[in-house]
């Protein structure tokens, strides 16, 4: 068996960042309590070792009793203010790519800018962003979300479009998405679009159909809450006819994968390496 393991498997760089900074933040107060607001990053195994570690995840910063983390998703630009209102030490580890996105919304809208956001409304990154982005915005999640977005910039009379984009947004899908809002706005409409998908995000999407094409047999790795795990099964699986999405080894059907002569992994960014190590150690 030939086991074709992706480069780009694995935390990115503002996932690394976060935990790595959770872990130094835990040594450096030596047993004090250290709160996190929301899961640092999706994956359960991650999660579970921080608890271990001491780290206590938060839903609301009201419950905040001392230092606290926040993840790499980031937050609701209010948030901050209450934070500063009672004097709340944070250390934020928001990935810098979700910084630069907030900026980019904050700044058009205050130039009177209609903003498209494309993404899932309920995802962690997505909610701190539409913070920043005043109140004419629409999200789109899928393509048949663009007529209605579209819609609510005609009634708005706003004549100025900002398009932007959730880190790990899909690739492929954005695509189409661009084509049909660049067809159906109005002319009079200018329109600016920024691609704020993450380059890491973008090669990782691109690795996978690359490694999904030339196997038997497709291995993504990942939390089952991740939004970016997500979208590199739907690739696998549109490119391997034998694709599965797992979060541990222990969820490999080993019978399976037997009868295959190339297997490819793929993990997501909020992944481990020891899960990804743990995977390719059972194969060989």
């Amino acid at each position: 068996m030939e086991v074709i393991l992706g480069k780009s498997a694995g935390f990115c760089y503002g996932v690394k960042r976060a935990v790595d900074g959770a872990k130094h933040e835990l040594k450096r107060v030596k047993g004090k309590t250290i709160y996190c607001l929301g899961e640092i990053v999706h994956n359960k195994q991650v999660i579970k070792d921080l608890e271990k570690k001491g780290l206590v995840f938060i839903e609301d910063i009201k419950d905040a009793k001392g230092e606290t983390i926040i993840r790499a998703h980031g937050i609701r630009k209010e948030i901050y203010k209450l934070a500063k209102d009672v004097k709340l030490n944070l250390k934020d580890f928001t990935c810098p790519n979700v910084l630069r996105i907030h900026k980019i919304a904050e700044e058009h809208a205050k130039r009177g800018y209609y903003i498209f956001l494309c993404g899932s409304k309920n995802h962690p990154e997505n909610i701190g962003t539409l913070s920043y982005c005043g109140e004419n915005v629409a999200v789109i999640e899928t393509e048949d979300d663009v007529p209605s977005a579209i819609e609510l910039l005609k009634r708005s009379s706003i004549k100025k479009l900002l398009v932007i984009l959730q880190t790990t947004y899909s690739v492929e899908r954005f695509k189409k998405i661009e084509e049909l809002i660049k067809e159906h706005i109005p002319e009079n409409i200018k329109l600016v679009i920024k691609n704020t998908i993450c380059r890491a995000t973008e090669l990782r999407q691109k690795e996978t159909e690359e490694i999904a094409k030339k196997v038997d047999y497709m291995i993504i790795i990942g939390g089952a809450n991740s939004s970016n795990t997500k979208k590199l099964y739907e690739i696998g699986k549109a490119n391997c006819k034998n694709c599965v999405c797992i979060e541990t080894a222990r969820e490999l059907d080993l019978d399976s994968i037997n009868k295959n002569e190339k297997v490819g992994i793929m993990a997501g960014a909020s992944t481990p390496e020891e899960l990804i190590e743990e995977v390719v150690n059972i194969l060989k």
